[in-house]
């Protein structure tokens, strides 16, 4: 028996899409990654600071898609701050199911799992703070001002 639409929509999920937790950029993040869902249009960016020893000091989440995939990020971040990585890597897809809550269809588990995929993989992607965006494309060679 498949769950119906109100089911899917019980309150704590509408308030985590109407209310996101730590929705938005996160400055000085040091770990980062995003996913899609192609079959929806979903997107997740999420954005770690992870601490020396192996915790989650802060995660954020942007993106852009149904209620399902935006409040289950929202849960996600909202439950995985101060863990370490090792109860990241051992939080399950069935756990992140369950957190959800409402019991979802194959198609809709995929949204719910987007957050889940990108912030096991964000974990892997540190982000490089060494990059200079107001530095410009360097080609190689002297511009033609340069030339001698």
């Amino acid at each position: 028996m498949s769950p119906s639409e109100h089911d899917i929509y019980e309150e704590h999920v509408l308030d985590h899409y109407e209310d996101p937790y730590h929705r938005g950029p996160l400055d000085h993040a040091t770990h980062s990654d995003e996913g899609n869902n192609p079959l929806c249009g979903d997107v997740i960016h999420i954005d770690l600071k992870l601490t020396d020893d192996g915790k989650i000091q802060e995660a954020w989440f942007d993106g852009d898609g149904c209620v399902i995939s935006q409040a289950s990020a929202s849960m996600l971040v909202e439950q995985m701050e101060g863990k370490t990585l090792e109860e990241l890597k051992n939080f399950s897809a069935d756990e992140m199911l369950a957190l959800f809550g409402p019991k979802l269809t194959p198609n809709r588990q995929k949204c719910c799992l987007l957050s889940w995929r990108v912030l096991q993989s964000a974990v892997h992607s540190p982000v490089d703070a060494d990059t200079d965006d107001n530095d410009g494309p360097h080609f190689g060679g002297p511009s033609l001002g340069e030339e001698s």
